[in-house]
């Protein structure tokens, strides 16, 4: 009797089970199909941003060490890297319209170099090198335009922020080395739009998309909690430089989206 209960709830399960495949197939898909695809990318990606209180240290160390500096120290206004992550899930309309759920993690630097040219004490060499890294969780909204390009009307996400300047100082006498760090988890937020170019449809496709960023990074300071300032004195005080980062800017990502059965 037991067993003849479990064959029903059984095939009762498997019936219920297969309508609804049925009616998400010809209403609208979850994630790639009934079962789902597990989706994952990868690619390059350039952010902008306008940084006020950095580029001011740069011009005073400029200022401050003209008459040995072999070239000066040039500002920093971009940051390129790349980008890794996944989709937790996507849902599609017959209409074409779509909605995916995503997170991802970025890891962008600027590197920049400056030479000393001292008769007394030698020569050194100089590097500053900027790090934005941030996990993100976002939502898009697309639209279905032919079998084969679909426009991503839509694409936010919210970022949780690591910033970093490391100084490395290469001279005759030894190489010293200052990290300079943000409050970690610092919020920001992107928004943008962009094309995807199906490959090979469901599984893969090239997605490029273009946006603006908002980020405001205050200041940062050492490990020993001396706020970046250019005549590498302790600075009991936040810099008078202004907002390290003041705002963010354009952003730009060319990614490859593969598509794998669950």
């Amino acid at each position: 009797m037991r067993s003849m209960i479990r064959i029903k709830i059984i095939n009762t399960a498997i019936f219920f089970f297969l309508f609804a495949c049925s009616s998400l197939l010809n209403a609208q898909t979850f994630g790639f199909g009934c079962l789902g695809f597990f989706g994952g990318y990868g690619g390059y990606v350039y952010q902008s941003f306008k940084a006020d209180g950095l580029n001011q240290f740069v011009s005073d160390f400029n200022e401050t060490n003209s008459s040995n500096l072999n070239n000066p120290l040039e500002k920093f206004n971009n940051a390129l890297g790349y980008r890794v992550g996944v989709n937790f899930f996507r849902a599609s309309w017959q209409g074409g319209f779509m909605i995916t759920a995503k997170g991802y993690y970025e890891s962008l630097s600027r590197k920049r170099e400056t030479a000393f040219a001292d008769a007394s004490e030698g020569n050194s060499h100089e590097e500053f090198e900027l790090n934005l890294k941030n996990w993100a969780v976002g939502i898009d909204i697309g639209f279905a335009l032919t079998n084969a390009l679909s426009w991503k009307i839509i694409d936010g996400a919210i970022h949780f922020n690591n910033v970093s300047l490391t100084n490395t100082i290469d001279s005759p006498g030894g190489t010293e080395v200052i990290k300079y760090k943000g409050d970690s988890g610092l919020i920001s937020y992107s928004v943008g739009t962009g094309l995807i170019i199906s490959i090979i449809k469901d599984y893969i496709s090239l997605e490029g998309l273009a946006g603006y960023t908002f980020l405001r990074v205050e200041d940062l300071k050492s490990d020993t909690n001396n706020f970046l300032n250019h005549k590498r004195e302790v600075v009991v005080l936040t810099s008078d430089y202004g907002n390290f980062i003041d705002s963010g800017g354009f952003n730009a990502v060319v990614q490859l989206n593969v598509g794998f059965p669950l």
